[in-house]
C-alpha cells in the first residue's frame, strides 16, 4: 500500500488592478485570509511585516471573533493594542486556524520561517491549529527552499558545537548578534543550504543536540498559501488522499 498523495487546487483568484508595491501585496494577501477566520472562534496569530497587516484586518472583525493565541511577544503586544483579547495557547490546547508569513515556500506548500526570530514558537502554534494558512507576496516563492538563510533556535552554551555541526552539514551559520528570542535563546542562520529535501533536514537538525528548533516547516507545512502578486491573489490549497491501491 503506498503512502497519502498530495494534491494542490487553485481554490479561486482575487484580480487586483495595477503594479503593488511589496506591502501592498503583503496587506492585500493578509486581507483575503480573514475569510479563513470563522467567527467566534479563537485565532492562531504568527509573527512578522505580513502579519502586522493581518492584525490590523482581524481588528476590524474583532468583535466576531472570541480572540488569539500569539506566537510572539511583538504580536501580543500589537494584537492587544487592537483590543483583541489574547489567551495562552496552554489554556486552549487547539485552534482552527492559524495565519502567519514566511521567509520562503516551495511548490509543496513547505517554508522556511524565522527570519522574525519566533520561529520556535509559530512552529508550536501551527501544530495546534488544525488549518495553517500562509499568506506571502510573491517574491517568497522558490522551486527549492534555502536561499533565505535558514534560522535555527539553540540554546546559548551550544550555540559553537551546533554551528560547527552546521558547517559539517554543508552550511554556513551566522550567529544573530544582539538577538534573544522570546525564549531566552540565541539564533544561527544558515546560509549556503540548498534543501532538496525538506523533511530530512529538518529531522537532521533537530536531533542535534543544544537545537530548540529549525525554521523549516516540512512535517507541519501551510495548508492553504494565499499568494499576492501584481495579478492579483491566488489562494493555493493542499490535501492528502489514499491513494487507489
Amino acid at each position: 500500500m503506498g503512502g497519502p498523495v498530495l494534491f494542490f487546487a487553485m481554490a479561486y483568484k482575487t484580480v487586483l488592478g495595477g503594479k503593488m508595491n511589496q506591502d501592498e501585496k503583503k496587506a492585500a494577501a493578509a486581507s483575503e485570509s480573514i475569510r479563513f477566520v470563522e467567527t467566534g472562534t479563537i485565532v492562531g496569530v504568527g509573527t512578522g511585516s505580513t502579519v502586522n497587516f493581518f492584525i490590523h484586518a482581524l481588528a476590524e472583525i474583532r468583535d466576531r471573533i472570541a480572540g488569539a493565541v500569539s506566537s510572539s511577544e511583538a504580536s501580543t503586544k500589537r494584537l492587544r493594542d487592537h483590543e483583541i483579547p489574547v489567551f495562552d495557547l496552554a489554556e486552549i490546547g487547539r485552534m482552527d486556524v492559524y495565519v502567519d508569513g514566511a521567509d520562503e515556500a516551495n511548490p509543496q506548500l513547505q517554508l522556511i520561517k524565522g527570519g522574525g526570530g519566533a520561529l520556535t514558537r509559530e512552529k508550536i502554534v501551527a501544530a495546534a491549529a488544525n488549518k495553517f494558512v500562509c499568506i506571502v507576496d510573491d517574491t517568497k516563492l522558490v522551486p527549492v527552499l534555502g536561499t533565505f538563510p535558514l534560522p535555527v533556535e539553540v540554546i546559548p552554551m551550544a550555540r559553537a558545537l551546533v554551528s560547527d555541526q552546521l558547517v559539517e552539514m554543508g552550511g554556513r551559520p551566522e550567529w544573530r548578534d544582539g538577538f534573544v528570542t522570546d525564549n531566552g535563546n540565541d539564533i544561527l542562520d544558515v546560509h549556503g543550504l540548498r534543501i532538496d529535501d525538506p523533511l530530512k533536514m529538518e529531522t537532521e537538525i533537530n536531533q542535534l543536540a543544544g537545537v530548540v528548533t529549525v525554521g523549516l516547516f516540512a512535517r507541519r507545512p501551510a495548508d492553504v498559501l494565499v499568494i499576492a502578486s501584481d495579478s492579483g491573489v491566488e489562494t493555493t490549497e493542499a490535501w492528502s488522499v489514499n491513494p487507489v491501491i
